[in-house]
């Protein structure tokens, strides 16, 4: 089921992605050691979705990241599906070793690591934009805030 979209001016989304990528950085990823400003879509695919569904609605789907010779990794990789149907994912350039993705399922993403980093970038994003973007306050599960032993959302 596709979300409604939010009703207020929404920003283009050229400029969303323009503020989504001059927002990403170690603190918004999901694999802060692995992140370089040389690929700075890495690990950034959950937090930007909930960022994009928050101003557009929509939906998150995910996928198994494949290796280059199709065998499945720990990873998953999360983008949105818009109401009007387009598919938005501006953090698969992060793939850089011929990745490919599995069978896509509409879910919510696993936020690893710092549970605010979805709402960091949101922050910045929002300053950027000067739109409001609000998203849930994330769970205060115990253990919530340790990073998973393996695999990332990229």
């Amino acid at each position: 089921m596709v979300a409604d979209a939010p009703t207020n001016d929404l920003p283009a989304l050229a400029d969303v992605e323009q503020a989504l990528r001059a927002s990403w950085s170690m603190e918004t990823s999901d694999d802060p050691e692995g992140w370089t400003p040389e690929n700075p879509a890495l690990g950034q695919c959950a937090v930007s979705a909930l960022v994009i569904r928050a101003l557009y609605g929509g939906d998150i789907v995910i996928a198994t990241v494949l290796d280059r010779d199709g065998e499945r990794t720990p990873d998953g990789h999360a983008w949105n599906v818009l109401p009007s149907g387009e598919q938005v994912d501006f953090a698969f350039d992060q793939f850089l070793d011929g990745e490919q993705l599995g069978p896509e399922i509409v879910t919510e993403p696993v936020i690893d690591g710092d549970p605010r980093r979805a709402h960091l970038l949101a922050e910045r994003v929002s300053r950027l934009l000067g739109v409001p973007i609000e998203l849930p306050e994330p769970p205060s599960a115990p253990g919530q805030d340790a990073v998973a032993p393996e695999g990332h959302w990229r």
